[in-house]
């Protein structure tokens, strides 16, 4: 799995999932703050499988 998002996408992204996450503890209290987990793992660990499906990359440039 090759990284497919850039810092800035990867920081909203556990942001995002942090602030959805917290809908399970805090607030409505529901199950659907669970959502939350997708963009957080995937912010974490750098890779989102709908990227590669699109075609999607939001890494800079990279020198080889």
């Amino acid at each position: 799995m090759k990284p497919n998002e850039g810092s800035l996408d990867r920081i909203l992204r556990v942001l995002v999932g942090i602030g959805v996450l917290s809908l399970a503890f805090i607030g409505p209290q529901t199950l659907w703050g669970y959502l939350g987990l997708i963009p957080l793992a995937t912010g974490l660990v750098g890779f989102c499988p709908l990227y590669a499906l699109l075609g999607v990359n939001t890494c800079g440039a990279r020198k080889t």
